[in-house]
Formats: C-alpha cells, structure tokens, sequence
C-alpha cells in the first residue's frame, strides 16, 4: 500500500475513540439529512439555502449541498470507519465556519445559540484527524 493512504488510514487509536468516532457521526450525518432531505424536522436544500443566504455564505444553495453533504457523508464515513480522516478534516472546517458565522457572538452556552455544540463536535472531529478511526474501523481493516 502506498505510503500516502497507509499514512491516511493508519491508527493505534483504540475502543474510546471508535466510541467518540461513532457519536459524533451520527450527529452529523443527522444534522446533514435535515439539511439535504428536510428530515427530522429539517428544512431541506431550499430552506437551508435561504438561511445559508441570510448568514452571508452565498450561493446559498451551493452553501447549503456543500455543508448538507458534508455532514451527512463524512457522518456516514465516521460512523462506519472508512477515510475518516478526509472525513474529519472536512467536518472540523464545517465546525469552525459553523462557530464563527452563527454562533461566537452569542456566547458558548446553547441557551443563546451559543457555540457549545459545535465546539465540542469540533472537539470531536479534531481527536479523529489527529488519532484515526480507532479499533473497530474500515480505515484499521484496510490499513492491515
């Protein structure tokens, strides 16, 4: 296997962070399907969009594909296992662009729609990049 991808997928991470890996995907791969597919009471593309817009990331429909589907499938990859430091990496921006256009000037508790949340999924998808998948992963499979 080449370096590069050996590199990518390798980890010594063990059973905490698999644990760590699989709940922070499934929120964001839950957060993703309100976004694309207006599921569990989300507003779908075209409402993401629009408030994609009036935060100021425009296009809002790009904005709202981009972040929809970077969460929905680097949650997917991160619950499974599979690449996810790509994965990780793309949700830790997602966290960071989260933090600063919507939430820091409300605070860090999410009684004011503060940032919390999103710091502690940034928290979560850091660990990940850093440490890799975990134990029980397609990436330590893989990597074999």
């Amino acid at each position: 296997m080449s370096s590069l991808i050996n590199k990518v997928l390798f980890t010594r991470a063990g059973f905490g962070l698999t644990a760590v890996r699989i709940v922070v995907g499934i929120i964001f791969a839950a957060h993703g399907s309100q976004k694309l597919f207006g599921m569990f009471g989300g507003y779908g593309i075209a409402g993401t969009a629009q408030y994609m817009e009036s935060l100021g990331l425009a296009p809002g429909h790009l904005m709202a594909i981009l972040a929809g589907g970077t969460e929905f499938f680097g949650g997917l990859a991160l619950i499974i296992g599979l690449l996810t430091r790509p994965a990780a990496l793309g949700l830790t921006f997602l966290s960071l662009v989260a933090i600063f256009s919507v939430h820091i000037h409300n605070g860090l508790f999410m009684t004011n729609n503060g940032y919390e949340f999103a710091l502690a999924l940034l928290g979560g998808s850091v660990a990940v990049l850093i440490e890799g998948a975990g134990k029980l992963s397609a990436d330590r499979v893989i990597s074999d």
